[in-house]
């Protein structure tokens, strides 16, 4: 239903008396004739015949619903009511009415008095409008009912606002001549009806280009509903963050002595007699620009991360509302919702911007999440609020007040907005709570394992400083250098050292997680995936169940009427196959000419009444807007019965009640008031629920009369056989009903509580006449077979989850290839019914659950978790919430999808196609992927890496390690930076659903993984040894130095080439291993899909380049010195073997490889457990006495110094206070409220339980487990 056409209020009027005795006011806009305007008739103002409905409607407009004149049944109470009444305040003065609501007593000064916190907000300047953005925000901040009377009600707001509370804003809007005084638009509630006012015409407004400049006046004093983007961290932020590590910073000190050492020994000593200047200096300045590198990268890492997830976060806030503009309806970008604007309210809607109901049937509000207030609020349209004021019958319950953030629960309606963006009351929460980038599991887990690494790494690191510092200990009594060479080799062993702990703390893990998220999300974007929640990313890639809906996922949600039953005799169909021997087909033109005018416009009523579509454009054509199931039976009236424009079927009905679809009843109804006085109740929905409600029927549907005859028991089974032929060609069944009483609400029925006019609705739908049905056709999507059949091939279990009956759910499953011959098709109200046991029996073998309600759906991701598996699941509706909620991952459609199941989800469809969530499942195992094959690199890379270091400075005389400070940190840059860019970025293939989901406690390595880990460390020490140890002798070194004075430096300039060849080969062969990591499973081409990885190949280039570039030109800084084609060839080719090497590990099968481990592993754990018994044994005093010592020294001290700030602080204060003390009484009053809304705060504020606080202590940290499995 239309909620702008047919649920608007009126414009306000007052009775002949009243008129009399309140003279207008002078700066009120005239009006020159008071003519019954029905807002039922938006968009057609001057059509002067409305098309009736049949007899029963054709009936003069002052009997209808918003009548004026007074009918023999006073409705003073209803929504819209001018009649007058027995008991008539409309000559009364509203500052002398008694306080019936809280502030009545409130002046208009007092009742938007500015608060201090926000009188900014109530001064602009040169405004058109009447009303600032603080006088707007006192109507919500709280709800006050006093303001919204100063304001002028319903239509002082819209005066205020220069706005049209039928027709809404021009599309044409730009800047606003007219100025609107606060006194002028209040005066308008008061005066006469503007009924005069312009109706915009649509052909003159809608012109369909794009505006310059538009609603530029109200941006301007309104703002627009965007939120300020949260305040990016600079990059200058980000690169401290980067440096901002212990030890770097340790680095940098070691590096800065090192400089002062070298320069004076460059300048302040004489070199000795045969040695040139000291140039040792230059290893201080090549670990500063070392740093500086590695901060520079990881900070401009970190802003492209950051600016990645501010434009996903931009992606997916925004959405798309139903807005009024230049009378249509129309869909635009929550962004560009103005104040002024008219919006529309559906159930499931999340509001977004604060507004006051226009009017509506049936709103109800969950506002817990902006209020707190766990009731659903019932909501009163505006100008009904006003008229109870008026008259002196306001009380505090009723509420007009439409608060964004909250949702819509049921009904339908239309309300005005009056705070966006930063004024609303959502926008005001959410400033403050603007929240970090969420870290997922993946980033925790690998946050773990590096700070383990680490350990293993710092621990390597001190027992090399150790034994270094040892030998340099030992060597002091014969070492004849001066002071500064002696400090000098100290510095070296601690550079060299600290360096090892920056190569061995792998902080490239979770930023490989970070890369990998970031360049997923961006690329699920393209492919219509809006992810919300990161942590969804990498859990679908694991997902083991998928249960998705069928309309609009599964079929293309263009649902066509293509055959029907009118009575229980007549059949009708086009284009498919109902050939049938026993009944006759008849063509929809030939069965609709038969209907009587009275039938015709009762099949009328029930499908353009008992609608919540409405007609608006799409695309820049007109179309019907709204649920596919409504568009398809409009759009048959349309083409069948003569529909005209639905504003004009529905303009002269009046509307009692509302029955909103419940996908628990699984139908929808409406009552209308008829001519004659009567009521009609008209319900559609699922067919066999409907004629399961049926004990009437119209034999003939050609007789003039409605009367019904008994449904016999033969009619009845030729329903029911329609209904299983129907579904059998996988039409979906709808069925309509109806029933006259003779008053609303019917005698002896239940009413509502809070509305004792309103009906309930299991109460009135009961023997209903049946009147037909229809079966409505939804062609499955082009490519779904194929998709769930990809699904089913990477080992994930796809179930229905639909609404439609046991036949048609199980037709069309077949269809799409989920239902097998062995697979259980079970209906939602049986399922609900199993238990825990008897679920978990079936759940193996169910693939359709039919007819379910959103609660089975809830059910059933319930218990699948329970089971262990990893569920996703799909829906559209605001019921679907919890099981969206649930799931591990949740999708929403995009298309037609609630607010609120959007915000439940964790993933967005935006075509609403289930091959879309077949592209999710492939990039989620795409980024586990890519984090894996960083692992493997890295940790292969700090073994190889450190035990290198470690070996050759331990076994060197000098005590130098083969590779230098520097050469470590380009080592670093190449692990943490350049290959996390290069193995992040690959895009997954159609293998990658070749393979079972991982399960959830599998470990991050994998057999597979430590197979290559260590294969890989073990050859590469292999060659860096050899080439270290007995590269002299292999290459011939021992016998190019002769004897003689220049030995010694021929001998140091052979040792330092021998060291940049080691140093080389490492390099190409972590250059070459990464190709061998692009892989994780055992088949051997490393180069599938690297021709559309750009940023692999790009980044290797550099690797490359910046390798090539160190050896010719960076001798003196990495120390190391140029050398010649055939060493270059000698290390290539001592490096590139490594790519052979990964083709035989690949061969040994992984169940060999894990049996190998697990020996090793006993083996180790037997010899390492009574070396870490005797250790702790050794240690264990040395840990007491240093205990013992913090607690004798730092411990006071920390206790004194803590004590003396105390101190300090609190004399501060109280010199403040009594310096500050009643000089200004407000402000110290202002701080005792605060200081006491402190104290409420922090006893209110839930404290965690005592075993949650408890558990650093009793659980220390413990390292991760490490578990073989095999690959697959």
């Amino acid at each position: 239903m239309d909620p702008t056409r047919l649920l608007a209020p009126p414009i306000h009027t007052t009775s002949n008396s009243q008129a009399a005795s309140s003279p207008e006011p002078e700066n009120a806009t005239p009006s020159s004739s008071t003519t019954d305007q029905s807002p039922l008739s938006l968009q057609v103002p001057t059509s002067p015949t409305s098309k009736s409905l049949g007899g029963d409607t054709l009936r003069s407009r002052a009997n209808s619903f918003n009548s004026t004149a007074e009918t023999s049944r006073s409705r003073a109470d209803s929504f819209n009511s001018k009649a007058e009444t027995a008991r008539s305040r409309g000559n009364s003065d509203l500052t002398t009415l008694r306080s019936r609501f809280e502030g009545d007593d409130l002046t208009t000064k007092e009742a938007l008095r500015p608060d201090k916190s926000a009188e900014q907000d109530f001064q602009v300047d040169n405004s058109p409008f009447a009303f600032s953005p603080g006088q707007l925000n006192k109507t919500l901040n709280p709800k006050s009912l006093a303001a919204y009377r100063a304001l002028g009600g319903i239509y002082g707001l819209e005066r205020g606002l220069q706005t049209d509370l039928l027709a809404g804003l021009s599309v044409d809007e730009t800047t606003i001549p007219e100025k609107i005084g606060f006194d002028e638009a209040t005066a308008t509630a008061r005066s006469k009806p503007i009924d005069a006012r312009p109706i915009i015409a649509q052909e003159a407004i809608v012109t369909g280009r794009e505006v310059e400049g538009q609603f530029h006046d109200r941006k301007r004093i309104f703002s627009d509903n965007r939120l300020p983007a949260k305040k990016p961290i600079s990059i200058w932020r980000l690169f401290w963050n980067a440096y901002n590590d212990r030890v770097l910073i340790i680095l940098t000190i070691a590096a800065v002595i090192s400089l002062a050492l070298g320069i004076y020994e460059a300048v302040g000593q004489t070199p000795e007699e045969g040695e040139g200047q000291s140039v040792d200096w230059v290893e201080g300045v090549a670990i500063e620009v070392a740093v500086v590198i590695v901060v520079l990268v990881t900070g401009l890492n970190d802003y492209r991360r950051e600016k990645q997830f501010s434009k996903l976060n931009a992606r997916k806030d925004d959405r798309q509302v139903k807005a009024v503009r230049s009378g249509k309806s129309v869909m635009i970008s929550v962004f560009d919702v103005m104040v002024g604007d008219i919006l529309h309210l559906e159930s499931g809607d999340s509001i977004p911007a604060d507004g006051i109901l226009v009017g509506g049937h049936g709103i109800r509000c969950d506002e817990s999440s902006a209020t707190g207030e766990s009731d659903a609020m019932k909501k009163t349209g505006g100008s009904e609020v006003w008229q109870r004021m008026v008259e002196g019958t306001a009380t505090s319950k009723l509420d007009p007040f439409i608060i964004s953030g909250s949702k819509v629960l049921e009904g339908v309606g239309t309300y005005l907005v009056t705070s966006v963006g930063v004024n609303s009351s959502f926008g005001k929460i959410m400033m403050g709570l603007q929240a970090e980038n969420e870290e997922t599991p993946l980033q925790a887990k690998l946050a773990k394992m590096a700070n383990w690494i680490g350990y293993l790494g710092t621990s390597a690191a001190g027992l090399l400083f150790f034994v270094l510092l040892f030998r340099f200990l030992g060597g002091l009594p014969n070492n004849t250098d001066s002071p500064a060479k002696r400090g000098s080799v100290f510095l070296d062993i601690l550079i060299v050292a600290i360096t090892i702990i920056v190569v061995a703390v792998p902080e490239g893990l979770p930023v490989a997680v970070t890369l990998a998220l970031s360049f997923a999300t961006k690329q699920m974007y393209k492919e219509n995936n809006l992810v919300r929640h990161l942590r969804a990313c990498e859990t679908m890639g694991n997902a083991t169940t998928i249960c998705s809906d069928k309309t609009g996922t599964l079929t293309q949600n263009r649902m066509t009427v293509v055959a029907g039953l009118l009575g229980t005799h007549t059949n009708f169909a086009r284009n498919i196959d109902m050939s049938n021997e026993e009944k006759t087909i008849l063509t929809f033109a030939a069965a609709f000419d038969r209907l009587s005018p009275d039938v015709r416009s009762l099949l009328l009523q029930s499908v353009a009444i008992n609608s919540t579509a409405f007609e608006g454009e799409e695309d820049g054509k007109a179309t019907y807007i709204g649920s596919k199931t409504e568009t398809a039976l409009l759009t048959m009236a349309k083409e069948f019965l003569g529909m005209g424009p639905v504003a004009e079927e529905r303009a002269g009905v009046e509307i009692v009640q509302l029955f909103p679809f419940d996908s628990d009843r699984k139908c929808m109804g409406v009552v209308i008031r008829l001519a004659s006085g009567s009521y009609r109740l008209l319900v559609k929905g699922a067919a066999e629920i409907m004629l399961a409600l049926a004990t009437d029927e119209l034999p003939d549907i050609t007789a003039q009369s409605l009367e019904p005859f008994e449904l016999t028991e033969s009619a009845r089974l030729r329903a029911s056989a329609n209904i299983d032929d129907f579904a059998t060609q996988s039409l979906r069944t709808i069925a309509m009903l109806f029933k006259d009483f003779q008053q609303w609400p019917p005698v002896g029925v239940q009413t509502l509580e809070d509305d004792k006019s309103m009906a309930r609705f299991e109460d009135v739908c009961q023997d209903m006449t049946f009147l037909g049905i229809v079966g409505i056709q939804d062609p499955l999507r082009e490519g779904v077979a194929y998709a769930v059949k990809r699904c089913q091939d990477a080992g994930i279990v796809v179930r229905m989850v639909t609404g439609d009956n046991l036949t048609t759910a199980s037709a069309i499953a077949k269809q799409c290839g989920i239902k097998t011959e062995k697979g259980l098709v079970m209906e939602g109200p049986k399922f609900r019914q199993l238990s825990d046991e008897e679920m978990d029996e079936v759940l193996p073998d169910l693939q359709v659950l039919a007819r379910s309600s959103p609660d089975d759906k809830r059910i059933l991701v319930k218990r699948l978790k329970y089971l262990g598996e990893t569920v996703a699941v799909t829906g559209d509706g605001t019921n679907d919430g919890p099981a969206l909620k649930l799931a591990d991952v949740g999708f929403s459609m995009g298309v037609a999808g609630t607010e609120v199941a959007k915000e439940a989800s964790a993933i967005i469809l935006m075509d609403d196609n289930f091959s879309s969530i077949v592209k999710a499942v492939m990039w989620g195992r795409c980024v586990n992927d890519a984090v894996s094959k960083f692992l493997q690199f890295q940790i292969t890379v700090n073994i190889t890496a450190v035990i290198l270091a470690f070996v050759s400075a331990v076994s060197s005389p000098d005590m130098h390690s083969v590779l230098s400070a520097v050469q470590l940190l380009w080592v670093n840059l190449i692990m943490d930076t350049f290959a996390a860019l290069a193995l992040a970025t690959d895009p997954p293939t159609e293998q990658i659903l070749d393979r079972k989901p991982t399960p959830k406690r599998a470990p991050l390595i994998t057999t597979n993984m430590w197979k290559m880990i260590i294969g890989q460390a073990v050859y590469q020490l292999l060659v860096t040894f050899v080439l270290y140890f007995a590269g002299y002798n292999i290459l011939g070194y021992d016998t190019r130095c002769a004897t003689g004075p220049d030995f010694v430096k021929c001998t140091d300039e052979l040792h330092t080439e021998l060291n940049t060849m080691v140093f080389n080969t490492f390099v190409w062969m972590q250059i070459f291993n990464e190709f061998n990591n692009r892989r994780l499973d055992n088949k051997l081409n490393i180069f599938e899909g690297i021709q559309r990885n750009y940023f692999f190949i790009a980044i290797n280039c550099i690797m490359v380049g910046g390798q090539i570039m160190i050896v010719f030109v960076g001798s003196t800084a990495f120390q190391i010195k140029r050398i010649d084609g055939p060493q270059w060839a000698v290390c290539i080719l001592c490096a590139l073997p490594c790519l052979l090497w990964a083709v035989v590990l690949r061969c040994i099968p992984d169940a060999y490889a894990k049996m190998l481990f697990d020996f090793v592993c006993r083996i180790w754990l037997a010899g390492a457990r009574p070396i870490m018994k005797v250790l702790a044994v050794v240690f264990r005093p040395v840990g007491k006495a240093f205990g013992a010592l913090s607690r004798t020294v730092f411990t006071p001290t920390k206790r004194f110094s803590k004590r003396t700030v105390a101190k300090i602080s609190r004399k501060k204060g109280a010199e403040e206070e009594t310096s500050g003390k009643g000089k200004n009484p407000a402000a110290d009053l202002e701080a005792a409220d605060a200081s006491e809304m402190k104290k409420i705060t922090s006893t209110t504020t839930p404290q965690p339980p005592p075993q949650q606080q408890q558990t650093s202590a009793e659980f220390p940290l413990q390292p991760p487990p490490i578990t073989l499995t095999t690959a697959t």
